[in-house]
C-alpha cells in the first residue's frame, strides 16, 4: 500500500455542528475518504468553542498549542495545555472553550465511520 500525504494547503475544510469560532480541516477525513481513522486539526480563536454534546465514536484530542478547557457532563473543568491529551469514550458528552486570548489548535483524532470493513481491519506498520 502506498503512502498518503496530506500537505495542510491541501486540507479540506468544515463545519461541525455545535462549534464557533472554530477553523477546522481534516487532515485525513472527509465526503470521500475511506481510511478507518480521521484526523482533524482545529483552531479554536479566543472564546471559541464547542457546545456540550456527546462524541459519537471514541475521540482522542491532542493541543499542540494554546490552552483549551474540556468541561465534562457533570461540569467539571479540565484544562490542556501544548501537548496535553485527552481520551473520550464514544457517547461521552463533553463541551470544549478557549478561555484565553491567544489561539489554540487541537487534533482530533477517531474512527472513520464511513470506513469500509477492510480498511478498518488492516493491520497499521
Amino acid at each position: 500500500m502506498p503512502i498518503e500525504i496530506t500537505q495542510l494547503t491541501q486540507a479540506q475544510p468544515f463545519q461541525p455542528v455545535g462549534h464557533h469560532g472554530v477553523g477546522p480541516v481534516h487532515l485525513f477525513g472527509g465526503e470521500h475518504y475511506d481510511g478507518a481513522v480521521t484526523v482533524a486539526l482545529s483552531h479554536y480563536l479566543p472564546g471559541g468553542g464547542a457546545d456540550m454534546s456527546p462524541v459519537p465514536a471514541e475521540t482522542l484530542y491532542v493541543v499542540l498549542t494554546g490552552t483549551l478547557t474540556l468541561i465534562d457532563a457533570d461540569g467539571v473543568s479540565h484544562v490542556l495545555g501544548a501537548l496535553d491529551s485527552a481520551r473520550l469514550t464514544a457517547g461521552t458528552v463533553r463541551g470544549v472553550e478557549n478561555r484565553t486570548n491567544l489561539p489554540a489548535s487541537m487534533l482530533v483524532i477517531r474512527p472513520n465511520a464511513a470506513a469500509s470493513p477492510a480498511s478498518a481491519s488492516e493491520t497499521p506498520s
